[in-house]
């Protein structure tokens, strides 16, 4: 599409009604754009109702239905944080997933820093559409694309609704962390996981990263269950390093 009709389009949504910026939220003392639209992961419809929040200024994000159609919720920060701990705390019952929802927390690369595929730091819970696998996921992704990605399957219950998650990213590696309840200390840890590398540089990103929060459906099928699914992020904390 060339520069002449990006403008002509852009002034049609515009005498229409619609906006060509995404929508905006304040959370953890931080902007993120809600996104819309469709495309991966999945790939899935994006829908910017389904993220929201409330009076206590907790991020909903929701899996909703709506005329028969199913939409997922993301939202990104618009800055980029780097080396540092990355806390996530969400309420919700992530062990208990339908097997095609997943929850991601990670930071993802713009184009200027690498392509798909590459510098990324995720926790995820999902079983990616098996009753069998187990839901918690910590993955790195390496700077180098002809590297592959390391990843670190774990079993997770927990004991109520609450949960804090954690990584703290270094010039040299990873450290994940899996909490009950919500936290700042290490007490109730449900699983660690500390990413080292040889040749670190090559295998964890040196590049600051904006943050992604997701919820989204696995190869864009609906959930087993055939019910809407609602995760609650109580609070992001980053705290440099």
């Amino acid at each position: 599409m060339n520069r002449k009709t990006k403008w002509l389009l852009a002034g049609l949504f515009l005498v229409l009604g619609f906006s060509t910026q995404a929508k905006d939220i304040e959370f953890g003392g931080y902007t993120w754009a809600v996104r819309s639209g469709r495309g991966g992961p999945g790939p899935n419809s994006w829908d910017e109702s389904n993220a929201w929040l409330d009076t206590a200024t907790n991020l909903h994000l929701r899996i909703s239905r709506r005329d028969g159609k199913w939409s997922c919720a993301e939202v990104t920060m618009r800055r980029r944080l780097g080396f540092g701990r990355y806390q996530f705390q969400t309420t919700g019952r992530l062990d208990r997933f339908d097997d095609n929802v997943v929850l991601g927390l990670f930071n993802y690369p713009t184009g200027d820093v690498g392509p798909d595929g590459t510098h990324e730091i995720d926790i995820e819970f999902a079983r990616w559409g098996n009753a069998i696998n187990t839901t918690g996921n910590y993955t790195v992704w390496p700077v180098v694309k002809s590297l592959k990605q390391v990843l670190k399957s774990f079993p997770f219950t927990l004991i109520g609704d609450e949960t804090t998650l954690r990584f703290i990213w270094s010039r040299d590696e990873v450290k994940f962390q899996s909490l009950q309840g919500h936290r700042d200390d290490n007490r109730e840890e449900i699983n660690a996981w500390v990413y080292s590398p040889k040749e670190a540089s090559q295998y964890v990103s040196q590049q600051p990263m904006p943050v992604h929060i997701n919820l989204w459906l696995f190869r864009g099928l609906a959930p087993k269950t055939g019910r809407e699914v609602e995760v609650i992020i109580h609070d992001f904390k980053f705290t440099p390093q």
